[in-house]
């Protein structure tokens, strides 16, 4: 370990900072309140090294631009662009070198910033420091703080190092991006339980958190690389970024290929060789010409095309791809765990019930935009005729310190979000503008729990005070009802709360004290009498109204959702099963899973979907354990404490707006919009594009084994070439450039979001649709070869026959291509005219092709020559014929085939989600 990373706990005691007192924690670290002195200071930079995190060692762009060529279907154009140079056709040569060099580029632009996320997280470092040395204040920069500096922290600062709370006042530190809690944390300095997480450490303070209240001192505990945020990045440098199913199906199919080629020509060249009277040159020629028949040359820049048009189409939908590939696993992604706050919430903490002696209302709306009506047996209210209602909104008004304000059109807040989300209530009540003098306050303290203002209203003088129900509830004696003060009902007070804290709610209580007129002044005696108990107000940071859809789509579309989250287990529960995610009675915590072995996890992944109170650690082993289970994972994130388990995920799903830029960095899709219902589109458009791959690969492969067929058979049967290399490869390159490309433009097919997830490994082509790559390669290299022959029989030249049977092969391509629209359903019938561009792609052929046939330089290029007009008669009725009976084929085969998958898909939704 070097010296830098040496954690400062190794030298001291067994109980971690957070749980020594404060005293001991000086002592362990060799200071006291007055700080270190400037030596001290020295020995300790010398010994533990600058307070910043170790430098990572970053890919060069050259590197990152040469592994662009790493993948097996490059290597396959690679070899048909030296075939194509060994032939002396050098325009096919440069063609085949341009896909590639387009392949590489689009691939170094897009995945370019991928490893930035280790260097954002620097950003989030304090820049300066507020230190005691010598016992003076100094500013000072950040870098330069070590163990035992003690460090002062005031609303507005960004925490510089791990710290150890020595004394606090009002002290609350915004940690959502670290922890995932979804409110600022009320920070002390009482040591907590061994083993707590991150979140519940009330007297530590972390590196990169923002204060947003109060103000305290602290004692550097960690710095560098051994503060949380350090060990974050670590974890991430740590995590091995696994490739995504489409290349591992894609690298499998490249390898299957390559060996079948390979085995195929070679034993066409020993059957040439012995058992036919051909020259070496005239079977090398002939072994060329079958690898290039064989390799489907455009099928890497198809695609590439494909993942390209489905990039465009998801930004269309808010979801922003960063890493090409990444489109299409998301059709494949079988779980998908998200994040709780931001994503399937709004982080935005909303007022949605106020309870009073005689009445529960409930809160419409949303967010800070202050749009909803107050409703009293579900019907709207008009809060000043209930008096009651009025009184407690008027208090909580009083007693504030936030605001909102309208900026370009959205609702922000500046303040506290629970006391914003009091704010959004008083003007959802009419009340947003009222105000009374304050004369003088307290503010929150958490040794109190409640804050209270003294306001002169109407003449009179009034005490607020808004607080922990627990304590109003012990301060007050009487309560507010309809006929006036009453005594207080405990009982029903903490059935009520006890409701609302099982639907997830943070409570609220208010209470009020007439005060005499001449009093200038509050404190904590004033308090402790005479106050009569308002009522409380529920708060929670709601769900999307569309995540709850969206969760419902996934389901049905097999895919299992689980919440991840740094928030409270009750919390997390609730708004779980509110949006549909686990019963609201299980959940695990993070402690839990601290204690759990890889091999128990696994099974608790797999039966919960609720897991609270969570650490970036936990995270990680989260997507690890459910990737165990051979599923194809999904990770939604916002914070800090996300971007490891994003990085490691199938697919790491980064928040627009909300976002961290070390998650989006970390991450292969931001969504523009922060919303879950964004990913449910961005899956259903990743069905459609591996659909379309599946859709070009069945395409394209047929015309390989047509010509294949069409070149063994000449040689068995002992006559002349009826293609030649030269035109094998016009015919592949027309076809993928016109036809195959028509495909990537497909609309989604019916019942996508039906089916269930594929598995992992499963391969790219089935049995099945093997059987259709054969069957129409026999179809149409037969009818090319059946014409050739017949043609040559009947005293045709061999150019025009030549001529024929390359258009015949590719009217047979052409008319196949709309049975490939539909896999296993009629090609004819509704959606026949849905994708306008494979008859812009049939236009454009027929037009290559009578340049093909016509243009003199294509004669002395491809060795093509004029035909009649008649002669066409040939080509239109071979491929209208292919396209007859590749449609009996699905007809009598392929609906079979098809209701089998459903009847497979139903059974399997109903096991992944019961």
């Amino acid at each position: 370990m070097t010296q830098q990373e040496k954690p400062v706990s190794d030298k001291r005691t067994d109980l971690p900072w957070y749980s020594q007192s404060s005293e001991d924690v000086l002592n362990q670290l060799k200071t006291s309140k007055e700080g270190l002195s400037d030596d001290d200071f020295k020995k300790r930079l010398e010994e533990y090294g600058p307070n910043k995190l170790p430098e990572g060692k970053a890919q060069s762009p050259i590197v990152r631009f040469l592994l662009q060529f790493h993948n097996v279907l490059i290597y396959v154009l690679m070899v048909a662009a030296v075939i194509t140079a060994l032939l002396g056709h050098w325009i096919d040569t440069w063609v085949i070198v341009a896909v590639i060099l387009v392949n590489a580029i689009i691939g170094f632009v897009q995945e370019g910033k991928a490893e930035k996320a280790l260097e954002s997280i620097k950003k989030m470092l304090s820049l300066h420091a507020t230190v005691i040395r010598n016992g003076q204040r100094r500013d000072i920069d950040a870098e330069d703080l070590v163990p035992g500096d003690v460090v002062v922290l005031n609303s507005g600062d960004k925490v510089p190092a791990d710290v150890r709370l020595i004394s606090t006042r009002n002290f609350r530190v915004e940690e959502s991006a670290l922890t995932g809690e979804s409110v600022a944390v009320e920070k002390n300095i009482v040591p907590v339980e061994a083993g707590s997480v991150p979140g519940d450490q009330t007297c530590m303070a972390f590196s990169g958190t923002a204060v947003v209240y109060g103000a305290a001192r602290a004692v550097v505990v960690e710095t560098g690389g051994n503060t949380e945020l350090g060990k974050i990045k670590q974890m991430m440098s740590d995590v091995e970024k696994i490739t995504t199913p489409l290349l591992r199906q894609i690298d499998q199919f490249g390898k299957l290929l390559s060996i079948i080629i390979l085995g195929v020509t070679g034993l066409f060249f020993a059957i040439g060789y012995f058992f036919r009277d051909y020259s070496l040159d005239e079977l090398f020629l002939a072994v060329i010409s079958l690898a290039v028949a064989a390799i489907p040359e455009g099928l890497p820049a198809i695609m590439t095309i494909t993942l390209a048009v489905g990039v465009q189409a998801m930004a269309r939908r808010n979801a922003i791809i960063r890493k090409l590939p990444s489109v299409e696993t998301l059709g494949s992604v079988a779980v998908i765990c998200s994040d709780k706050t931001g994503t399937l919430t709004r982080n935005e903490m909303t007022a949605t019930a106020v309870i009073t002696s005689n009445t529960e209302y409930t809160v419409e709306g949303a967010g800070y935009q202050p749009n909803g009506n107050i409703l009293k047996d579900d019907e709207p209210i008009d809060a000043s005729k209930e008096t009651l209602l009025e009184q407690i909104i008027k208090t909580v008004t009083l007693c504030n310190e936030a605001e909102i304000k309208e900026e370009e059109g959205a609702w922000v807040l500046n303040g506290d979000p629970t006391e914003g989300a009091l704010v959004t209530l008083s003007h959802k009540a009419g009340y947003g503008d009222y105000s009374a003098k304050r004369i003088d306050h307290l503010p929150f303290e958490s040794d109190h729990k409640y804050m209270a203002t003294l306001n002169s209203q109407v003449g009179k003088n009034y005490i607020h005070v808004k607080g922990a129900p627990e304590i109003i509830l012990e301060l007050c004696e009487k309560q507010q009802s309809a006929d006036g003060n009453a005594e207080m009902d405990k009982a029903y007070w903490e059935s009520a709360m006890e409701k609302q804290a099982e639907q997830g709610r943070r409570l609220i209580a208010a209470a009020v004290k007439e005060v005499p007129d001449d009093k200038t002044s509050v404190d904590h005696d004033d308090i402790k009498s005479g106050l009569i108990f308002l009522g409380v107000i529920g708060i929670i940071d709601p769900p999307r109204d569309e995540a709850i859809e969206s969760i419902r789509i996934c389901k049905e579309a097999g895919i299992r959702v689980k919440m991840i989250t740094g928030d409270h287990l009750t919390t997390a529960k609730a708004i779980g099963k509110e949006i549909g995610i686990g019963d609201g009675e299980h959940a695990i915590s993070g402690a839990e899973i601290e204690n759990m072995s890889d091999d128990e996890l696994q099974k608790a992944a797999i039966e919960n979907d609720v897991f609270a109170r969570t650490s970036p650690e936990h995270k990680l082993r989260l997507v690890q354990a459910l990737q165990a289970e051979n599923l194809i994972c999904a990770m939604t994130g916002d914070g800090v404490n996300d971007a490891p388990a994003l990085k490691r995920a199938d697919v790491g799903i980064a928040m627009g707006i909300k976002g961290t830029e070390v998650t989006k960095d970390a991450s292969e899709m931001v969504l523009a919009d922060d919303n879950f219902a964004s990913i449910a589109n961005a899956v259903e458009e990743g069905r459609t594009i591996y659909d379309n791959l599946r859709k070009a690969i069945l395409f394209i492969l047929p015309t390989n084994g047509a010509e294949s067929l069409v070149i063994m058979a000449a040689v068995i049967m002992g006559i002349v070439m009826p293609i030649t290399p030269v035109q094998i490869l016009w015919i592949n390159m027309v076809t993928a450039v016109t036809l195959a490309l028509a495909l990537s433009f497909e609309p989604t097919e019916a019942g996508v979001m039906k089916r269930p997830p594929r598995k992992r490994g499963a391969p790219i082509l089935s049995g099945y649709f093997m059987w259709r790559v054969v069957f129409v390669s026999v179809l149409i290299g037969g009818l090319t070869l059946a014409l050739y022959y017949w043609l040559k029989g009947s005293g045709y030249q061999v150019e025009t026959a030549r001529t024929i049977a390359v258009n015949t092969l590719v009217a047979g391509q052409l008319f196949y291509l709309f049975n490939c629209r539909k896999m296993h359903e009629p090609s004819l019938g509704k959606g026949f005219f849905g994708n306008k561009y494979a008859f812009y792609a049939a236009v454009i052929l027929i037009g290559l092709q009578l340049t093909f046939t016509y243009a003199p330089f294509m004669h002395s290029w491809f060795g093509s020559y004029p035909i009649n007009a008649e002669y066409w008669i040939f080509p239109v009725v071979s491929g209208l014929l292919v396209f007859f009976v590749v449609e009996l084929e699905k007809y009598l085969l392929g609906q079979r085939r098809l209701k089998q998958l459903k009847q497979e898909w139903g059974e399997a939704n109903r096991i992944d989600n019961p």
